[in-house]
């Protein structure tokens, strides 16, 4: 079972809307070797583990679950990048030191 908690794990911010660079991202987001992918392989291949191996299926759930959170910042990122490209860019919040 997942737990969303609403906000990112890390910080992820930008200097400005740069839509070259959110293109870039795409590909570790959704490609051939990018997040999605490795996500989707742990879960699948935790469900033949889960009866002969549930140590195993515990792993491959953890990773998987860990790469939909890496999911989760590319795609924030990518938003942040594209935010403003066509209007005003939000005001970032300012973070404490």
């Amino acid at each position: 079972m997942f737990y969303h908690v609403k906000e990112l794990q890390f910080d992820a911010w930008v200097s400005g809307p740069d839509p070259h660079f959110a293109t870039l991202l795409f590909e570790p987001f959704g490609g051939a070797n990018g997040e999605l992918k490795a996500a989707m392989q742990s879960f699948v291949q935790a469900f033949p583990a889960k009866k002969p191996f549930p140590d195993k299926y515990d792993m491959l759930m953890d990773i998987a679950t860990e790469e939909f959170s890496h999911l989760e910042i590319v795609g924030a990122t990518i938003q942040m990048l594209l935010t403003g490209v066509n209007g005003e860019l939000k005001a970032r919040p300012t973070r404490a030191t």
